[in-house]
């Protein structure tokens, strides 16, 4: 069905909530404070987030911001306020619907299920990690403040990697993304890439950190590596 991320401070709630979806099909974490959703958010790659706007750390407008700086899953934020100004801000931070707690879980589940059904959209044009700027629209990188020259095979194959932050990606997933083309099994195309970009984004090739192998898996672009 997909995963979704709870990002709710009521850890009571937040478990109701995840008990009913995962009743539903769904994989379900949790995360309860505003200052962790955004790692967790990349750590779990969700395919929506159920995101409260009133919580410790970070308020759910700033994690909104946050998220829609390098991703555009779908966020329906819940609030126990029903003033018109939240929704607005809310919408206006990126949230894609909005419900008043307390709502009943059949109505959260449509919700959900109306969301996960629109089109999917485009992960931002605009990354960033740290000291890392990706730019699609510009087709630019910057690293610490300098530009990094990428051939364009390179420049697509770093943002397949970053725009999946978190996930291992196969080399016949980034093969896919990258020339739209299935992995052959013999073709060395992909590790030649992500050694040339180990070495233009200062990432050790002896012990990577930052573009990480995982064993008999792919490739990880690894956002606590750089920071953030």
């Amino acid at each position: 069905m997909g995963k979704i991320l709870i990002v709710e401070d009521d850890l009571k709630l937040a478990r109701l909530m995840g008990r009913f979806l995962e009743q539903h099909g769904f994989e379900v974490a949790e995360c309860h404070r505003g200052d962790e959703a955004t790692e967790a958010c990349r750590r779990f790659a969700p395919d929506l987030i159920v995101l409260d706007l009133m919580l410790p750390g970070r308020d759910g407008l700033q994690v909104c911001r946050d998220v829609r700086s390098f991703s555009m899953t779908p966020i329906l934020m819940q609030t126990a306020r029903e003033e018109d100004v939240d929704q607005i801000l809310g919408l206006e931070s990126g949230a894609d619907d909005y419900v008043i707690k307390p709502v009943e879980p059949p109505v959260l589940l449509a919700r959900i299920r109306a969301l996960l059904r629109r089109p999917s959209m485009a992960v931002a044009d605009c990354l960033r990690f740290g000291p890392l700027t990706i730019d699609r629209g510009k087709r630019v990188v910057v690293l610490d403040g300098g530009e990094v020259e990428l051939s364009t095979v390179e420049f697509e194959t770093l943002w397949a990697l970053a725009s999946h932050a978190g996930q291992v990606l196969s080399r016949d997933d980034i093969m896919n993304l990258v020339r739209g083309i299935d992995f052959n099994g013999l073709d060395r195309s992909v590790d030649v890439c992500v050694s040339k970009l180990r070495r233009k984004l200062n990432d050790d090739p002896r012990d990577p950190r930052r573009i990480k192998t995982v064993w008999g898996r792919g490739y990880l672009f690894s956002t606590p590596d750089w920071g953030v």
